[in-house]
């Protein structure tokens, strides 16, 4: 798939994620997709619907979002607004197969609320 593909599924991904919209999620996520994030090691898609879905629509993202893309991977920089506890910022890799995003790890920028518990952190 080209990367332009690539980079459009990703952007679509983060809207979905972002509307609650479950069937077209799963329609993107390969059948053997696996997460992985500070909180989730290597889950499958079943777990992940599980999980991680319910907090789907909690937050927005801010648009547009840093997308670099080499392949069939790409790496996702994003802010969000509106999260209970404050806004964060992330780093995500995807890597896609067949038209559809194979496997995702997450990479926390700072969890909302730990930046004012940490010694030295500016504020």
């Amino acid at each position: 798939m080209p990367e332009t593909q690539n980079a459009e599924l990703a952007r679509r991904y983060f809207e979905v994620y972002q509307e609650a919209d479950r069937e077209a999620l799963e329609a993107l996520l390969a059948d053997d997709f696996v997460f992985t994030s500070p909180w989730d090691d290597h889950i499958d898609r079943a777990r992940y619907f599980s999980h991680c879905f319910p907090h789907a629509g909690e937050f927005r993202f801010r648009f547009p979002l840093k997308i670099f893309v080499q392949g069939d991977e790409a790496v996702i920089v994003y802010e969000t607004e509106g999260k209970p506890g404050g806004t964060f910022h992330n780093a995500e890799l995807f890597r896609f197969q067949d038209g559809r995003i194979r496997s995702i790890d997450v990479f926390f920028g700072f969890i909302p609320g730990a930046r004012d518990a940490q010694p030295g952190s500016g504020t």
